[in-house]
């Protein structure tokens, strides 16, 4: 869900199940100056999110934090009742334990998901713009710093400046 929509983690670790547009595939996030800002996925974390949503019993979670943490917390560190899940009592999965997970399980950075998908965007020859308005960049400096064109798009620039083949 982090590399699809290129949000931030902590935007995605802060969703509620009830905050879901499953049908269009998007979901309102708080940015990072407080405003609410959609983000929107494909069909991996499409594919996904029903999975994650499934309780043991077969029924679905209907609200509640959304990425939630393996064990129900313990009295001396209760979370406040907004990241505790009313169907299964564990708390919502908090940064650094997301960040331990992905390491240890993927061998990845919860951040370089998102730089990952600046990356891919800008090595499919995205416009700029498009990239800033998926990763919500107020600024083109910050996009530019993960759109490092490949090799591949570095010979295709070169052919523009080839010489132009006679006709006659």
């Amino acid at each position: 869900m982090l590399y699809e929509t290129a949000a931030r983690a902590a935007e995605i670790l802060a969703l509620n199940v009830e905050d879901l547009d499953l049908e269009h595939r998007r979901a309102p996030v708080r940015s990072k100056g407080g405003a609410i800002e959609w983000v929107y996925w494909d069909s991996g974390t499409a594919h996904l999110l029903p999975r994650l949503l499934r309780l043991p019993d077969g029924s679905t979670r209907t609200h509640g934090p959304l990425f939630l943490s393996e064990r129900r917390p313990v009295p001396a560190r209760r979370p406040a009742a907004a990241d505790i899940c009313p169907h299964t009592g564990r708390a919502r999965l908090g940064y650094d334990r997301a960040r331990v997970l992905l390491d240890k399980h993927a061998s990845l950075d919860l951040h370089q998901l998102r730089h990952s998908a600046a990356t891919h965007l800008g090595d499919a020859e995205v416009p700029l713009q498009l990239i800033m308005g998926k990763t919500r960049h107020k600024n083109p400096r910050t996009t530019m710093r993960y759109v490092k064109p490949g090799a591949e798009a570095i010979a295709k620039v070169t052919e523009v400046l080839a010489p132009r083949r006679r006709t006659h």
